[in-house]
């Protein structure tokens, strides 16, 4: 702990720290470009959850160390495991998927900064997220057609949803690296910055989200999913609910009062 505002915990393959309202998870195997183990895994699903459950966190940051974002599984330490269909199945759906589960649950922002390769795996880790922001450096590729293998961490899922049916197709079927402008190009990231700008620009980000009203934040990212699987009236009606409580909060009076006065808000997420 560094000082007042930045508390959090390590282990020894990921780093989780909360300053300023934004916890910031750091896949930590630069000499091994962040290639996760069952270790990585187990505590990446904690961090998430227990992001969702500090009400000091109001936005979650999650980058690699050194030059890579992740490059997925570690082969090598897997090497030796047991390789029945039913032992694969359970190490994917009981430790691997945990990650995405935590990641579904979490009603906070979640923004994947993207400092380098994303391959397989970790692609699909950082599809999770809800914002992709890339480093110029960054590539990513969903490799596993390389190896003869299908996506194992969802992105057959997330992949058509965030850049389409036929594009995704492509990249799913030939394993094609993407470079970061052409990332952007395709939707799959928001933002790109050079590779000496990057970690503050993405900082930078997650602190404007986290200087937002929190709970309007995190309603409005709760409508957006849900509007994702229902038609225009249920979305229509829940957001109505919605409405409802957000105006009852301080932070929506507080945020007005600050529009009004042309200042700052400053917000309790009550």
């Amino acid at each position: 702990m560094s000082d007042p505002g930045d508390t959090g915990v390590e282990s020894r393959e990921l780093e989780y720290r909360v300053a300023d309202h934004v916890a910031t998870i750091t896949l930590n195997r630069p000499h091994h470009k962040n290639a996760f183990t069952m270790e990585m895994v187990d505590a990446w699903a904690t961090a998430l959850r227990d992001a969702e459950a500090d009400p000091e966190v109001r936005v979650v940051l999650v980058t690699g160390a050194g030059d890579a974002f992740c490059s997925g599984v570690d082969l090598g330490v897997f090497a030796d495991r047991e390789r029945t269909p039913l032992a694969e199945k359970n190490l994917l759906t009981n430790r691997i998927h945990q990650v995405a589960y935590a990641a579904e649950a979490l009603t906070k922002p979640y923004i994947a900064a993207v400092n380098g390769v994303a391959v397989g795996a970790g692609m699909d880790m950082a599809l999770m997220a809800d914002i992709r922001i890339a480093a110029s450096s960054a590539r990513f590729s969903e490799g596993y057609i390389r190896v003869g293998l299908v996506p194992g961490d969802g992105g057959c899922w997330y992949l058509p949803r965030i850049v389409g049916t036929a594009t995704a197709l492509r990249l799913l079927w030939t394993g094609d690296f993407v470079a970061a402008e052409e990332a952007l190009g395709m939707g799959l990231v928001t933002a790109v910055h050079a590779d000496a700008e990057f970690a503050a620009a993405a900082r930078a980000f997650a602190d404007r989200l986290a200087s937002q009203p929190p709970v309007a934040v995190q309603l409005i990212k709760r409508a957006v999913r849900e509007g994702e699987r229902h038609d225009l009236r249920t979305a229509l009606d829940l957001i109505s609910s919605h409405q409802a409580v957000v105006t009852s909060t301080q932070d929506s009076q507080e945020a007005l009062a600050a529009f009004r006065a042309k200042r700052p808000g400053v917000y309790t997420g009550r």
